[in-house]
């Protein structure tokens, strides 16, 4: 399978030696589960935009320290990349702004939460199964990094999974599309760097939370298992 990577940001400059970018952090857990995944890269955040939807098997947008109503012109033309897939029946999976994006794109609402960042792991109950989420769990806690949620979903959206901080955690828009409010693609030393990259944006106590939490399991790896079986079946079904 060949996967687009959207990529709409780049790990900050003072963490990158000792974590890497975005491509690397993906391409390095979803081998772990599909060695045989080739990843293609766009630069969005540099306005470097796909023309051709079907150049891949199916995309994956990445998250970003921008927001979707930041007003940014690559993050409008990525929208409309967006509405061509949805129109056109490719698979596309959405993290954390990449998941903010698609419900906008598509007619929802994203907002700043009232309840602050979210950091740290994040821990969320499974409230609706599908065939593609194998093998099974009713819970899915994954590391996040985010002030944004979405506030209003579109036309057809199924909510998969979520809790009382994030309730749209885990989407479905039709068939096609998936979207995750949490980083599977993130460490736990990375959450943590980052973290301490932006207490003063977070908060002294918040960011004591979200350390505190960095001893729980995360279930990263059950995350991509299910997204590369999402994809597939997203597929099969064109």
């Amino acid at each position: 399978m060949r996967i687009g990577l959207l990529q709409c940001d780049d790990v900050a400059p003072e963490l990158r030696e000792a974590h890497g970018n975005y491509p690397g952090m993906f391409a390095a857990l979803f081998h772990k589960v599909d060695p045989a995944l080739e990843f293609v890269v766009w630069r969005c955040q540099d306005g470097e935009i796909p023309d051709d939807i079907d150049a891949v098997d199916a995309w994956l947008t990445t998250g970003s320290k921008h927001g979707v109503n930041d007003g940014l012109a690559w993050v409008d033309d990525l929208c409309g990349f967006v509405r061509r897939l949805w129109e056109a029946g490719k698979p596309l999976v959405g993290i954390c702004f990449g998941h903010q994006l698609m419900a906008k794109a598509l007619g929802g609402a994203v907002v700043k939460s009232p309840k602050g960042w979210g950091v740290g792991m994040s821990f969320n109950r499974v409230e609706t199964g599908t065939e593609w989420m194998a093998p099974w769990q009713p819970s899915l806690d994954l590391l996040v990094s985010h002030q944004d949620q979405v506030s209003e979903l579109p036309l057809q959206t199924r909510v998969l999974a979520g809790s009382d901080f994030c309730p749209f955690y885990l989407i479905q828009i039709g068939a096609h599309f998936l979207g995750v409010q949490g980083h599977p693609e993130f460490t736990k030393p990375y959450s943590r760097d980052l973290m301490a990259l932006r207490a003063e944006l977070v908060g002294e106590e918040r960011v004591r939370e979200g350390e505190a939490s960095l001893s729980a399991p995360v279930d990263d790896t059950l995350m991509v298992r299910w997204i590369l079986n999402f994809m597939r079946r997203a597929m099969e079904g064109r």
